[in-house]
């Protein structure tokens, strides 16, 4: 799928998130208040947190198209994981905490409020529709852009560079396991009486809200801090230096991604001793466009034809 079209592809999920996560906020917080049901109150913020962290996908795509300048020479593609991680934040701060606070101050409290069991019902099967419609968008992109790499629908989901996808689909899978786990809260609480049962549920919700903020944080801090390019992506740009008629030997590779789509190459190259400097400048300009031809995501490439040894002074191990 051309960068372009996956781009838009990703805004169209985003919207659709954006939509169902904003009326599911409504009415959870609405319902919960109603109802007095803390698990509801839970689900409110987490719907409010989702909601929040659609608008900063949205922020990420438009941030990141903007084009290299003086101050940012290669670009502003990490914007998009900039914007994740702050969703991760998000997620955990105003999801998992005040669900976690929501749920110990319910099974603490001593009262014996009088729930309004129908109208919970009535919220929560609506958020499960509307997440669900949420989900089956944003599964059925990744499953579509899965089967063009040729990858396993959950490896691909695994190690997508992508984060405005795969927040989306992380989110809503949450949101509808913490819907099901409301739904238990509250049926609990109904046929017990006891409304303590409200409370673990809000305290479940909190458990897989902060397990989703760590996986979606962890993924998007490797991307922040410098990820190097996937193995089987370095081997194919050695492959393509390797064999380049002039090169001997090629020294140290380092590959670091700028953006979902986009690479920066550096490698040192040990040249053959009969090449010419014109010879290198050729060189290196037809080994650019052949790593942009077989290795897409590759955007910026500098090749030093110097020995490793004597790349100056330094002994760098061999790394990505």
């Amino acid at each position: 799928m051309a960068e372009g079209g996956q781009q838009g592809e990703s805004r169209r999920t985003v919207y659709v998130a954006l939509a169902a996560n904003a009326a599911i906020a409504l009415a959870k917080l609405a319902g919960g208040l109603i109802a007095g049901s803390s698990a509801m109150l839970s689900e409110a913020a987490h719907s409010i947190a989702d909601t929040t962290n659609q608008i900063f996908l949205l922020v990420s795509l438009t941030f990141s198209k903007r084009a290299p300048d003086v101050e940012h020479p290669f670009g502003y593609g990490k914007e998009r994981f900039f914007w994740s991680f702050m969703a991760a934040v998000t997620i955990f701060v105003s999801g998992a905490v005040f669900s976690a606070f929501q749920g110990i101050e319910r099974i603490l409290s001593t009262g014996s409020e009088k729930e309004s069991f129908g109208i919970a019902y009535a919220v929560l099967g609506f958020s499960l529709v509307a997440e669900g419609i949420s989900l089956a968008r944003a599964v059925r992109q990744t499953r579509a852009e899965a089967r063009e790499q040729g990858r396993p629908y959950l490896e691909y989901v695994r190690r997508s560079r992508d984060p405005t996808t795969k927040t989306v689909v992380f989110e809503d899978t949450a949101a509808v396991i913490g819907v099901v786990f409301a739904l238990g809260g509250v049926g609990a609480a109904q046929v017990t009486g006891n409304p303590a049962w409200d409370g673990v549920a809000s305290l479940a919700i909190a458990v897989l809200l902060a397990g989703v903020a760590v996986g979606l944080g962890h993924q998007t801090y490797e991307l922040l801090i410098g990820q190097a390019a996937e193995p089987e992506e370095r081997a194919a740009i050695e492959a393509v230096i390797r064999r380049h008629p002039g090169i001997v030997e090629v020294g140290d590779l380092f590959t670091m991604v700028l953006a979902p789509d986009q690479l920066l190459v550096a490698a040192h190259a040990d040249v053959d001793d009969e090449c010419s400097g014109d010879d290198v400048e050729r060189m290196t300009a037809e080994i650019e466009e052949e790593l942009r031809r077989e290795v897409p995501s590759v955007w910026q490439v500098f090749l030093d034809p110097t020995p490793r040894e004597h790349a100056d002074g330094r002994t760098l191990a061999r790394r990505a």
